[in-house]
């Protein structure tokens, strides 16, 4: 394939309106972990995509929030950066006609930086089309947007005329990616967000946003099998006992169902072991936060 122009696209907006299921659909892979709670997105995640002559990197961020820790602080200055070195910023909101904080922040920042800039309005599957006119409506007399698309992530709703709109920004120059490329996450930090998106999923309030996930080893064995040992890190010793569970219940159907998403990620069986470690108040450690990926570029 000969890629002669390409896109660099920030997909940004506030917690939960759907920006990580969008960059999944765009690319065509689960390479962004999904969850219902706040805070799914902890950094910065680039999915790159070759159609055409044209090659598209999207850039999901963590959604734009007020910090209370040191990792809120390090989530929302992903956010604030991307927004300023990009070719499109596309702003993800829910068909609601009320700007929030976190939006206009975000518009303010385009504006501020003078770059194309798209609207998004997810979720059109939940809305009557009177409803929708209006949120168009509401975001027009804050920016002038260069295009506003609605969509539904999740059902893949006119997110080929996406691709159209992002186009008509490309730049033509050199490829910046290998065609065969999806991801900028090397394999074991995909599959330690994995895990971390099945505690999301299946533990309460604010245990699963206390937890750290590292993969200790990953070998790939003579048969083609893939031992994988992480090591889950949380905040508090009662947190421990809810992650491990009753008899072990509750890290057992963790591991389970992370491991039939790491096998369809790598294409292969896997063996995944996982352990359970105290580290108090890690997301206020700068320390411990990089050694979790969690650091200034």
């Amino acid at each position: 394939m000969s890629v002669k122009k390409s896109a660099i696209i920030s997909i940004v907006g506030r917690p939960n309106v759907g920006k990580s299921t969008l960059l999944n659909k765009l690319v065509g892979a689960k390479i962004a972990i999904v969850s219902n709670k706040p805070q799914t997105t902890r950094t910065r995640i680039t999915g790159v995509i070759s159609r055409g002559n044209c090659q598209f990197i999207f850039q999901d961020t963590p959604g734009l929030h007020k910090p209370r820790s040191r990792l809120g602080d390090y989530m929302v200055k992903v956010v604030r950066d991307t927004v300023s070195d990009v070719d499109i910023a596309a702003l993800v909101v829910e068909p609601t006609p009320q700007i929030g904080p976190a939006e206009q922040e975000l518009i303010d920042r385009m504006k501020e930086f003078h770059m194309p800039s798209i609207l998004i309005i997810n979720k059109i599957d939940t809305v009557k089309n009177e409803d929708l006119l209006a949120v168009i409506a509401a975001y027009s007399q804050q920016h002038d947007f260069d295009a506003v698309v609605p969509i539904s992530a999740a059902t893949g709703e006119n997110v080929e005329i996406l691709f159209e709109e992002f186009e008509k920004f490309a730049i033509e120059g050199p490829q910046l990616f290998p065609d065969d490329m999806l991801c900028d996450q090397p394999e074991r930090q995909l599959a330690a967000e994995i895990v971390r998106e099945k505690m999301l999923l299946l533990l309460d309030k604010e245990v699963p946003h206390g937890t750290a996930v590292a993969v200790e080893r990953m070998k790939e064995r003579d048969d083609g099998l893939v031992e994988i040992s992480a090591t889950i890190y949380c905040e508090k010793k009662s947190h421990k006992g809810i992650i491990i569970g009753k008899h072990g219940a509750m890290l057992k159907k963790i591991g389970a169902q992370a491991r039939v998403d790491i096998e369809e990620l790598l294409d292969t069986r896997v063996y995944l072991q996982l352990w359970v470690k105290v580290k108090e108040d890690w997301r206020n450690n700068q320390y411990q936060m990089r050694n979790f990926g969690y650091e200034d570029e």
